[in-house]
């Protein structure tokens, strides 16, 4: 009962819908009923253009960062406790209390909590996700393979660090079920791609 303040703090920080929000307030226009539908940066970035989707991903990445670096530093001997915080940030933003328990497929969350708590892991992951975006154009595609070489990474750097490598891979299956229609599109080569253009301004 002791870190439940700790937990509730963190669901409702990761629950907050950045990209609805913004799009209710400043555009008047429901995320959810735009382009993909989905609550993320890169639908923001393709319905509202390239600075509200920039400042939809640095906020969400945000809301899985802060909860993770705060209880690093005030509990920094508790690796659970923190890797019970990551999970619960992520779960908020994909399941938030705000908006009937719906959210957005929890990758720009899951990588600022990562960043927190395995930055150097984290930094291959983006390498990873860069590479494979820049060659491909599929943002979903770069963020699944992102996801999965988080663990492999984390293994390659700390192999005695279990608890978060076995994390890492919950959440690259978690992850790749929130894109299952995205993975469906790609086998079937109709999968959006991604294009950074003056029409996105």
């Amino acid at each position: 009962m002791e870190f439940l303040p700790l937990f509730i703090a963190s669901y409702l920080c990761g629950s907050i819908p950045t990209s609805f929000i913004i799009g209710k307030v400043v555009f008047k226009k429901n995320l959810m009923e735009e382009g993909s539908k989905n609550l993320g940066a890169t639908n923001a970035f393709r319905v509202f253009g390239k600075k509200t989707g920039l400042f939809v991903l640095f906020f969400d990445i945000l809301k899985g960062f802060a909860p993770v670096f705060f209880t690093q530093k005030y509990y920094p001997d508790v690796l659970y406790l923190s890797l019970g915080i990551a999970s619960i940030a992520i779960i908020g933003h994909t399941l938030s209390i705000f908006i009937k328990f719906k959210g957005g497929k929890g990758v720009a969350t899951s990588a600022g909590a990562f960043l927190a708590l395995a930055p150097q892991a984290l930094g291959l992951s983006l390498l990873v996700f860069i590479t494979c975006v820049f060659f491909t154009k599929y943002i979903s595609l770069g963020s699944i393979l992102a996801c999965l070489a988080f663990p492999l990474s984390c293994y390659y750097l700390d192999p005695k660090n279990l608890p978060l490598i076995a994390l890492g891979f919950i959440f690259f299956i978690f992850i790749s079920y929130k894109h299952k229609v995205n993975i469906q599109r790609l086998i079937k080569g109709k999968e959006n791609k991604f294009i950074w253009n003056k029409k996105n301004d």
